[in-house]
């Protein structure tokens, strides 16, 4: 990663969004239900509402980064053998697509580098609303990108831009709820945990936040930027970023319980799968961490090419799936760290993969996205575009959408006619 990090002059601050409002009777027991609701939310552990777990449970909905607070990448959502472009949404030079999108209820919500949230209509790609990072930018003047992937959760869209402001939006409306602002530029995804939104920042800060009115609960400083977006299993959050360190921090408390030193900076986000933990290095290694007992459990690497892992993993069962700056896709059995198969392609391959049913997907820098077989890794369909597809795929509802970069950025949308 290029250049270092300012020390951090300070631990982010509220920018007041909302205006108090008097509540009628009903519109209070309306609230006063929803805080109920969220308390018990908060208590299962599980950051979305019920009716947005039921949908990701169902494969209708993809509401962050990798499809869960365990950052698994896996849906249950079918895809047709067969995948047809339904439809693609450009947007102008420059603005590309980096990161995965959110999808809920039949809207899809995509962040660009050029500082736009979008709000899409799922079956026909129209624009339902759009979001600027700055209200109201100069013209011909650069707002801050978005250079991470937006989570939905009940009411409300959050993503973090390049001036290191963390974003509430309106996920029906596209209006600002509230700002909050930290030290420097946000490339993490956020996690919702009941009423709290978890997040890093290069200003080597681990955040929770009040998702109703965006005050900080806690703070954690690590000793480096923190660029991957944390997982959660049970009370616990887990962070990785360049101080080279895994650490578990009390969702509850914001108290940090123990940090693992792993010998490299790490730019992908890791996944959990019950007491283990699994990532991949800047160095080339991916490694299995079992986190209970602070201990690496094996480590898998290929010596003849030891390329940076900056994607994350998708993990389905036994078999890990994780592509590389070797241009290739890696499958590990998940107990042993053993190779099962490897997957090449023509360029790097910094595509989180998702796996839907026995399939796998993907893009790479070569401009195509992929679907391979989960079992064999071999190619089963593929779609050349006009830039790199550098973004990770989100599938939801039947439907695969990936972004692309360059000057002919786009979004994609796919499935069957």
């Amino acid at each position: 990663m290029d250049g270092e990090i300012q020390p951090p002059t300070g631990h982010g601050r509220y920018i007041e969004g909302l205006v108090p409002m008097r509540l009628s009777t009903q519109q209070f027991l309306l609230a006063l239900a929803f805080v109920l609701m969220s308390l018990v939310i908060a208590d299962s552990g599980d950051g979305a509402a019920p009716t947005d777990k039921a949908a990701r449970d169902a494969g209708a909905s993809w509401p962050n980064f990798r499809n869960g607070l365990e950052l698994r990448g896996v849906t249950k959502s079918p895809l047709p053998d067969k995948l047809e472009l339904l439809w693609s949404h450009p947007i102008p030079d420059g603005m590309v697509f980096t990161s995965a999108v959110a999808v809920l209820d039949g809207r899809v919500y995509a962040s660009t580098l050029g500082g736009e949230l979008l709000c899409l209509d799922l079956k026909s790609g129209k624009l339902l609303w759009k979001y600027l990072s700055a209200a109201k930018p100069e013209p011909d003047t650069f707002i801050p990108g978005f250079p991470s992937a937006p989570t939905v959760a009940a009411d409300s869209v959050y993503v973090g831009d390049e001036d290191g402001v963390f974003h509430a939006v309106d996920r029906k409306t596209g209006k600002k709820r509230w700002l909050f602002q930290t030290q420097a530029e946000i490339n993490s995804s956020a996690a919702v945990v009941g009423t709290r939104v978890i997040f890093g920042s290069y200003d080597a800060n681990l955040y929770c936040l009040d998702s109703r009115t965006g005050k900080k609960v806690w703070s954690f400083e690590t000793a480096d930027r923190i660029n991957g977006s944390p997982a959660i299993a049970g009370k616990y959050t887990f962070v990785t970023g360049c101080d080279q360190h895994l650490r578990m921090i009390n969702i509850d408390t914001g108290k940090q319980e123990y940090d693992m030193a792993l010998g490299s900076f790490m730019i992908a986000s890791p996944a959990v799968v019950g007491d283990l933990l699994y990532v991949g290095t800047h160095d080339g290694e991916f490694l299995a961490v079992n986190w209970k007992k602070q201990e690496v459990v094996w480590r898998y690497s290929d010596p003849q090419k030891m390329q940076p892992y900056h994607a994350s993993a998708a993990i389905l069962g036994d078999r890990i799936v994780v592509g590389s700056q070797d241009k290739r896709v890696h499958c590990i059995d998940r107990k042993s760290g053993k190779r099962l198969w490897v997957f090449q392609t023509r360029a790097q391959v910094n595509s989180s993969p998702v796996i839907a049913g026995k399939r796998v997907y993907f893009g790479s820098a070569d401009k195509h996205v992929y679907a391979i077989e989960l079992e064999t890794g071999k190619e089963v369909w593929k779609h050349r575009g006009k830039s790199d597809f550098n973004a990770a795929p989100s599938v939801a509802a039947g439907r695969l959408l990936i972004g692309s970069e360059g000057s002919q950025a786009r979004l994609l949308c796919f499935g069957a006619k």
